[in-house]
């Protein structure tokens, strides 16, 4: 009995959440869940924007479509946004991973030119990412997605 009273209350929450929101697509953001119901599908029902919520957040798949510009996710535009940046994270993960821990070093200065931090900015962008190495290195088995998601909240 207890237990569904407690999946009814957890249905609910749910409901009233979308209930008292906007569009689906705000509520819900994109990714693979917004691709299943696009099309104003989910935009009334509750039901289904708690499906696209529950989509995304299960497979994961926000953050890889934000930083890849996939999913109907689209790339911010004041950040990384070309695929030469995506590509030398890619191949110089653990060489950025040692520059930015010492706040200096090759790796450290070409992804500061990709990213386009004017030269007079560096010392203060490197310090930044070095004081929240722990931020954007949260775990050994980091991907680059959640990498480039990290830097660019702690280098606001």
């Amino acid at each position: 009995m207890k237990r569904i009273t407690v999946i009814a209350v957890a249905v609910v929450f749910m409901l009233t959440g979308a209930a008292f929101a906007g569009q689906a697509t705000q509520n819900t953001g994109c990714g693979l869940g917004s691709m299943l119901f696009e099309g104003g599908k989910a935009d009334n029902s509750t039901i289904l924007q708690a499906f696209q919520a529950t989509t995304n957040v299960t497979l994961g798949n926000q953050t890889f479509g934000i930083t890849s510009g996939t999913s109907n996710c689209q790339q911010p535009k004041s950040f990384v946004s070309n695929e030469k940046t995506n590509e030398f994270m890619v191949a110089n993960m653990d060489n950025l991973a040692r520059d930015i821990a010492q706040g200096r070093g090759e790796t450290l200065d070409a992804f500061a030119e990709l990213l386009g931090v004017p030269s007079d900015k560096r010392p203060e962008f490197y310090q930044q990412l070095q004081l929240s190495f722990a931020r954007i290195y949260t775990s050994p088995g980091i991907q680059m997605a959640s990498v480039m998601d990290n830097i660019a909240t702690v280098s606001k």
